[in-house]
């Protein structure tokens, strides 16, 4: 496909390779014997999970287990996990529609195939969509569009007191801006791990929203 977008010939073995995958032990390498032994996916079907795994951002090129890959296996974070990992996948659908995942089929099939340029009726463009809808039934949109709390702490670097002590009895009456006051502030922000690029764009607009205003200068 000219621009290509993952998919496997034999999709129902996506829901089978999932769902072992959460039940068996985290591995050292995510291998094509790994694959076809312990998630039982066989043959040129298990090699073609392989590297939907790693186009899935499962796994490193060298096999590696990725992070991703572990908090999928975690029920908690599962869902999140492969939204964020669709979206890396099918980034190019999601550049054409952030909510693809909301589209009818009709829809999906026909940005697929005005992404690759073949034909509806092509049987890539059907595996594609086939293969996208089996992976979205492990996905929490929800969760992935939602950003995580953003721990901001801020300290002033002037202490009030010590401000306050420099005063003589000639300035107590006076109002901080007849002095010239400025307090500086140091910001930590701890970003979530993600490669959402709109959930930083959501937080730093909030950050300008609520913590650069003129008004609090």
């Amino acid at each position: 496909m000219s621009n290509s977008l993952p998919y496997v010939t034999s999709p129902g073995n996506i829901e089978k390779a999932l769902n072992a995958i959460k039940s068996a032990a985290v591995p050292d390498k995510v291998t094509q014997d790994f694959v076809k032994t312990i998630l039982k996916i066989k043959g040129g079907s298990g090699d073609q999970m392989t590297s939907l795994l790693k186009k899935l951002g499962f796994s490193e090129t060298n096999g590696t287990p990725t992070e991703r890959y572990k908090k999928f296996r975690n029920p908690t974070t599962s869902g999140r996990a492969m939204a964020e990992a669709i979206r890396h996948a099918y980034a190019p659908l999601f550049e054409h529609n952030e909510y693809v995942f909301e589209l009818s089929d009709e829809d999906v099939l026909g940005l697929i195939v005005e992404i690759t340029g073949q034909a509806h009726d092509a049987g890539p463009v059907k595996l594609t969509l086939t293969c996208f809808k089996n992976l979205k039934a492990f996905a929490d949109f929800s969760k992935a569009a939602s950003p995580e709390p953003v721990d901001v702490a801020v300290q002033s670097e002037t202490d009030p007191t010590d401000v306050g002590s420099r005063f003589n009895e000639s300035q107590a009456g006076m109002s901080p801006e007849s002095f010239g006051l400025n307090l500086g502030y140091t910001i930590n922000i701890n970003l979530p791990a993600t490669d959402d690029v709109k959930v930083f764009d959501a937080i730093f607009k909030s950050i300008k929203r609520n913590l650069m205003s003129k008004d609090d200068a």
